[in-house]
């Protein structure tokens, strides 16, 4: 199932991190995309963008984001949301990630929204 809006995409992002597919995860991230998983790091491409994101699938959490706003423009789309991630440290202490998520994403051309910018802490994550 493709996004074929930037909101979709959003819920997608969620209903897969929820699966725990990281497969699917990666594949809503353009080949080139990059991601800022934590303030201060850049991953760019598929293989950086899995690394990452597998580390937040390992904790086995429980993943939340708000219906996203979006600004459109021309087969692009900043958009704005927050989430929270409810997990468990390896000693069992409780982990709360929290931010608002400032994303680009970009319509393929077979119609597909895709991220080309995913930063979970927006201008934090900088």
């Amino acid at each position: 199932m493709s996004a074929r809006t930037p909101e979709e995409l959003c819920s997608q992002f969620t209903q897969r991190f929820s699966t725990g597919d990281l497969d699917a995860l990666v594949a809503l991230y353009e080949p080139q995309a990059v991601l800022l998983p934590q303030p201060g790091h850049v991953a760019r491409g598929h293989a950086a963008i899995r690394e990452s994101l597998a580390a937040f699938l390992a904790m086995r959490g429980t993943f939340r984001m708000s219906p996203p706003s979006v600004i459109h423009a021309d087969g692009i789309a900043l958009l704005y949301a927050d989430w929270t991630l409810d997990a468990k440290a390896p000693d069992g202490s409780p982990i709360q990630l929290t931010g608002q998520t400032t994303d680009v994403a970009r319509r393929q051309p077979d119609g597909r929204w895709l991220y080309a910018i995913d930063s979970p802490f927006g201008a934090g994550g900088l």
